[in-house]
């Protein structure tokens, strides 16, 4: 349970931050969370994240083939943001 809430969490800021497609965000500022590699990992062979290799370092953002999926995801998880991510 307490996993699903991080993943949700973690797609949420990515979501705030509009980061969908090509626009990504740095993974080190997704630090506080716990096993952040394993969840990435999770995430994008559910194809829902896209990773991006840089040389200095690797960034993330949302796969906007599953947007709908993915706002489903993080309302169930966090039912208090409910119709807020567009």
């Amino acid at each position: 349970m307490e996993e699903k809430l991080e993943v949700a969490q973690i797609m949420f800021k990515l979501a705030r931050k509009n980061n969908w497609g090509a626009c990504y965000d740095r993974l080190e500022h997704f630090k506080r969370f716990s096993d952040l590699k394993q969840l990435i990992k999770k995430l994008s062979k559910k194809k829902w994240i896209i990773i991006h290799e840089k040389s200095n370092f690797m960034g993330i953002s949302l796969n906007t083939k599953y947007k709908k999926e993915i706002i489903e995801f993080i309302e169930e998880q966090i039912p208090s943001l409910k119709g807020v991510i567009k």
